[in-house]
């Protein structure tokens, strides 16, 4: 006999087939690249525990039963505040994140990482009211706290400024609760898979885990398989249409140009498209010492840093290719945080412009992450500001050519990413191979190590080092391989 939890029931409010399959098929669950999103989680939700003072934290290792009892013992010494407090009615499961105990009620405070709210933080929320409730408890309040995407850390973090809390508790439908409470235990407790077709919730509020398994019968490639800026919604209708091959959509011709461009090139097999105006007139813009650029940064859920916000860019790492002369030799610098305690952006700044002369022309592969952080940076550090916007004024950006098509072969799958374009372009390279890479082969691997690296012994730290400045080269040798290209087909 299966029941529900809270995060069972919003699986279900969101797809009834992700929620059966969650339970009789896990192993053909994808896994999604969600560690930090977890992590990030758990570090907001301890530190919402603060917000009304002094709390009683019901232990999670103890088991169900254990938790349901510990907290009814402190439900009994009202007032209070519990953390974890947990409950079950007929096997119906859930703990609340923040529960206010009064004499005469209680308050439940549902914790999310998030900067918004979403229609499924409301759900998760209903769900726990209507335990509570059938539980015989009189809940006065049911709130959403999550993080407030205006707030600057100015010296301690102030979590009442941190946070936003919001209430919730006069558009919750209780009766729409029970309707789907009965509606998910009737099925989660069915041998029989339920016949539900693909959807916007595929992607809705999250890119499901089962959309490999729930596809795999389709003809590849198929309407899924575009790129070139084609909205999910705009793919689903089609997919409802019966437009799913790539022999349908050539039919349909109802996609953008670049789109259409993409399923032709694959479907009949053509060879390179190169618009060599247009490259030459971009090439004809760069100038000598000619630099190649990349950051790596990470995320702060909690800024640690004064005049910085929730989930800014924290930039602690670049490497730099250059070249000081055309046909001249190729030269490289990087640069990697080692002062883990201190504002990594400072540090980088400051080596940034030393290895960078003013008006010179720097190259960079899709110019918004780059242009963001040095205007950012140029503005917390006054001393670098006039050096840096420099920098920013003379960027350059070697994206156009592949996002636009005017350099297109069928490799690229409609893609302009680095990472389809580099082996698009040099395949079977093993020097330009992300994956012959060890420990650090994307961004967020390279944001994760460098998280990671002050909890790590010498040995261990030196290691990851030396694999996250190798990353980090690669992306900028990249830059400087499709610049060299670019070259030699407009010859």
């Amino acid at each position: 006999m299966y029941n529900l939890s809270k995060s069972k029931y919003t699986l279900g409010t969101t797809c009834e087939k992700k929620l059966w399959l969650s339970i009789y098929k896990p192993e053909v669950e994808e896994e999604l690249d969600n560690e930090s999103v977890l992590q990030n989680g758990n570090k907001i939700g301890e530190l919402a525990r603060y917000l009304f003072g002094d709390f009683n934290l019901i232990d999670f290792n103890k088991g169900f039963e254990s938790m349901i009892k510990d907290t009814k013992e402190l439900l009994k010494e009202k007032p209070n505040i519990i953390c974890e407090a947990s409950f079950s009615y007929e096997g119906n499961f859930c703990s609340i994140d923040i529960l206010k105990n009064d004499i005469d009620g209680v308050e439940i405070y549902e914790v999310k990482s998030s900067t918004e709210v979403k229609n499924i933080y409301i759900d998760d929320l209903s769900y726990q009211t209507w335990v509570l409730k059938k539980c015989g408890i009189n809940v006065k309040k049911s709130c959403l706290v999550y993080v407030n995407n205006k707030y600057v850390k100015h010296g301690a973090l102030d979590i009442h400024d941190y946070f936003s809390i919001e209430d919730f508790t006069n558009e919750i439908d209780l009766e729409e609760v029970e309707n789907n409470v009965s509606k998910y235990s009737k099925l989660i407790n069915q041998d029989k898979e339920p016949n539900i077709d693909l959807n916007i919730n595929c992607k809705n509020p999250y890119d499901c885990q089962f959309f490999k398994y729930c596809t795999k019968n389709l003809k590849k490639p198929n309407i899924f398989d575009v790129g070139c800026g084609v909205r999910f919604d705009k793919k689903i209708d089609l997919y409802n249409k019966g437009i799913i091959s790539y022999n349908d959509i050539l039919s349909d011709n109802s996609l953008n140009d670049k789109a259409l461009e993409q399923v032709n090139f694959e479907l009949n097999n053509i060879g390179p498209k190169v618009n060599k105006n247009v490259i030459k007139d971009l090439l004809d813009t760069f100038t000598y010492p000619l630099y190649f650029l990349d950051f790596e940064s990470y995320q702060a859920a909690i800024p640690e840093i004064d005049n910085t916000k929730p989930y800014q860019q924290i930039c602690f790492q670049y490497s730099l290719h250059y070249y000081l002369e055309e046909g001249g030799e190729l030269y490289h610098k990087e640069f990697l945080n080692e002062e883990y305690d201190n504002d990594p952006m400072y540090n980088l700044s400051k080596q940034l412009c030393e290895d960078i002369p003013k008006n010179s022309c720097v190259l960079v592969y899709n110019q918004t992450f780059e242009k963001a952080r040095l205007k950012e940076m140029a503005e917390l550090f006054p001393e670098f500001r006039d050096h840096l916007n420099n920098i920013n004024d003379n960027i350059k950006d070697l994206l156009p050519p592949f996002r636009n098509h005017d350099y297109y072969v069928k490799e690229m799958k409609g893609s302009a990413s680095i990472k389809k374009v580099l082996p698009a372009l040099f395949p079977n390279d093993p020097e330009l191979d992300y994956h012959n890479l060890e420990q650090v082969h994307v961004g967020t691997e390279a944001s994760e190590a460098y998280l990671a690296l002050p909890n790590l012994s010498k040995n261990e730290q030196e290691e990851l080092r030396k694999n996250m400045l190798k990353y980090c080269a690669l992306d900028t040798f990249a830059m400087v391989k499709i610049y060299q290209k670019l070259k030699e087909v407009i010859k």
